[in-house]
């Protein structure tokens, strides 16, 4: 559930991210977050998710944080840091005194982030969704339906600033009807990080005698 979560919420940092007019009209608006994304240095996103399925009786909330640099990311999310060095993934759970590193297998689901910037770019069908007004904010909503419809992802809702171009809200429906809800509370960009932030230091979790996982 942790590391599904964490993918999740780093494609939606990252990723910030019908056919006919109303199609073209959302992924032009989708490219134009793209190209915001891709013009700042860093990025430092703070947000809460809710995470709800009614039937199974479930409902999740936490906050959390992202910072991206590039390709590059740390992510701190229900109590769990992942963070990827450009070579390799690294994830930590405390709970669980463990650490997994991993490559980014460009196969399967667990994609680079670079990848993940582009990931509306295909496989989707674009819907022009839904205006609101957030304090004074005037809120986009695009949906993107996923083409295969074997997917575990029904749809995802990117609620987008018409403003600054960045997304707000997103809101992903599970196939097995699980809706996570991501409302990013603070955005800044260029942000002075540390030389080290992306450093993955296994020494000082073999102190503290984590396990360690390599896939």
């Amino acid at each position: 559930m942790i590391k599904k979560s964490i993918l999740f919420i780093t494609l939606f940092a990252v990723g910030l991210f019908s056919y006919g007019q109303n199609s073209g009209k959302a992924k032009a608006l989708l490219d134009e977050v793209y190209n915001k994304v891709q013009s700042y240095d860093n990025i430092y996103i703070d947000f809460q998710s809710t995470l709800e399925n009614t039937e199974a009786n479930l409902k999740q909330e936490t906050n959390g944080n992202v910072t991206l640099d590039g390709e590059k990311y740390l992510l701190n999310y229900f109590g769990a840091k992942q963070m990827y060095d450009g070579k390799k993934v690294y994830t930590v759970v405390p709970e669980n005194e463990e650490v997994t590193i991993e490559d980014v297998n460009e196969d399967n689901d667990n994609v680079s982030p670079s990848k993940m910037l582009t990931f509306y770019k295909t496989g989707h069908n674009y819907e022009w969704d839904i205006l609101q007004n957030v304090g004074g904010r005037k809120i986009q909503y695009v949906k993107l339906i996923p083409i295969d419809s074997n997917t575990e992802i029904k749809s995802v809702l990117l609620g987008i600033d018409t403003q600054t171009k960045h997304i707000y809200k997103l809101i992903q429906t599970g196939s097995n009807g699980t809706k996570t809800t991501i409302t990013v509370n603070s955005f800044k960009t260029n942000q002075p990080i540390s030389s080290t932030l992306f450093t993955f230091d296994e020494k000082k979790y073999e102190d503290k005698g984590y396990y360690i996982i390599r896939n």
